[in-house]
């Protein structure tokens, strides 16, 4: 079962040489592999940050997703993801492992993500165990010019040497929401893409944790859905007015989308508005619990604030924004987050171009989170989709689809999906 470790930030992928023979003690075992001349390149277009349960099984769905505005077009299925980090290291032979016994923590220039892996081979994802974040304290046992020996649970991997530092990482930057008030929060014109607001007279909700040992990290629960009149007015998709790259409610091509979509009905009749609002009071709890501050997007049956508005307000109050959603398919699929369309055009504009890795980083470990508590996961966790959310956010951000029109959203079921959901949280943030 693949999990992530991270600490004081986001989630550690193992880069790096690929490796051709060997013992499990010198890198596991792996067939040769010859690296394509152009395998940087290769991998920066295809640019998607690793994460995702790339193991988990393929389903027998149509590969449609439903968007912060509605349902994806199409059968595209997902494909295994790769970080940027992985594409800068170049192959070598074998290694051999200087004995080492010492604590090391994940180091990046840009703070994208790292694998840890079975084995010296990154030929695919195949063999990824785990991911970890940028501050993640990790025990070496040896050490090579192109990987590490690393030793977590008793068990043996490998991480690139290039992406870990002896030196102890600073403290982590206070929260974003520091020096925000707690109680109502309302969108502040000031505040960058404001402007791109259509409906913003409503406010969040900001609370502080009382537990004994605060976080001192804010998360942003967005219920999705749950604005009267939102499905009539439109919205920019893009800050810069270039249109849609994917389907959705709104087809690719677009430059406007509605301002918040009605969500779609439960095959028992239930409106997704209402499950994804009980969903968001059960995480709230148990955020506040383990000692994280909460800003709810909403807490009743509507709030005015489009999906920018949202994103703004958790863009300047948050460390991260989760929307949470079910899918419009009828086959009861299983969990997956939205992940940033491998699109460069879309992947150079701002803020996207700044902070994409980091919302693929943060679903690929709420997707792990799900997974270690028993959630089904579609496909390998993840689906390209360009959201009016991401395209506005400025901190880790994602749409997280807890299931479909046909799963089960009983009490008990959210309330195991909000500790997968925890879960997730902590493994993002190190915890």
């Amino acid at each position: 079962m693949r999990r992530t470790v991270t600490k004081m930030g986001l989630a550690v992928l193992c880069a790096g040489a690929l490796c051709t023979s060997g013992a499990l003690s010198a890198c596991g075992t792996y067939k040769p592999v010859e690296a394509a001349a152009d395998q940087t390149a290769a991998a920066d277009s295809q640019d998607r940050a690793d994460g995702g349960d790339g193991q988990a099984a393929a389903d027998s769905g149509d590969g449609q997703a439903a968007a912060d505005n509605g349902q994806a077009d199409g059968n595209t299925q997902p494909t295994p993801e790769s970080s940027r980090n992985e594409a800068e290291l170049t192959t070598a032979k074998p290694p051999e492992f200087d004995e080492v016994d010492e604590t090391v923590y994940v180091k990046t220039a840009d703070g994208t993500p790292v694998n840890v892996r079975s084995s010296c081979n990154k030929q695919n994802n195949s063999n990824v165990v785990t991911t970890a974040a940028v501050g993640a304290e990790l025990k070496r046992t040896g050490i090579s010019e192109e990987w590490s020996r690393i030793v977590m649970d008793g068990q043996v991997y490998y991480v690139a040497t290039a992406f870990l530092t002896t030196e102890v990482p600073e403290t982590t930057a206070a929260s974003n929401s520091a020096n925000v008030e707690a109680g109502e929060v309302k969108l502040d014109s000031s505040w960058k893409y404001a402007d791109f607001s259509k409906i913003n007279s409503g406010a969040a909700k900001l609370y502080r944790s009382e537990a004994d040992s605060r976080k001192n990290k804010t998360i942003c629960v967005n219920a999705g859905h749950g604005t009267s009149g939102g499905s009539s007015v439109k919205t920019q998709c893009h800050p810069d007015g270039t249109p849609k790259v994917t389907g959705g409610t709104t087809s690719a091509g677009a430059t406007s989308a509605v301002a918040v979509s009605g969500g779609m009905t439960f095959s028992d009749g239930t409106p997704e508005a209402k499950v994804t609002l009980a969903m968001a009071l059960k995480l709230k709890d148990k955020l506040l619990a383990n000692g994280y501050d909460v800003l709810m997007i909403r807490e009743s049956d509507d709030v005015q604030l489009d999906n920018i508005a949202r994103t703004v307000i958790a863009n300047n109050t948050s460390d991260c924004h989760i929307a949470l959603h079910w899918d419009s398919t009828t086959n009861n699929k299983g969990a997956f987050y939205m992940s940033v369309p491998s699109n460069q055009s879309y992947r150079n504009m701002e803020p996207v171009k700044s902070h994409w890795e980091q919302h693929n980083a943060l679903g690929a470990s709420l997707v792990a989170g799900l997974k270690s508590a028993g959630v089904k996961i579609f496909s390998n966790g993840a689906m390209e989709m360009d959201l009016t959310q991401t395209s506005f956010s400025t901190i880790p951000s994602v749409d997280i689809e807890l299931g479909d029109k046909a799963s089960d959203h009983s009490s008990a079921t959210l309330d195991t999906l909000a500790d997968g959901l925890l879960t997730g949280i902590n493994q993002y943030f190190g915890y």
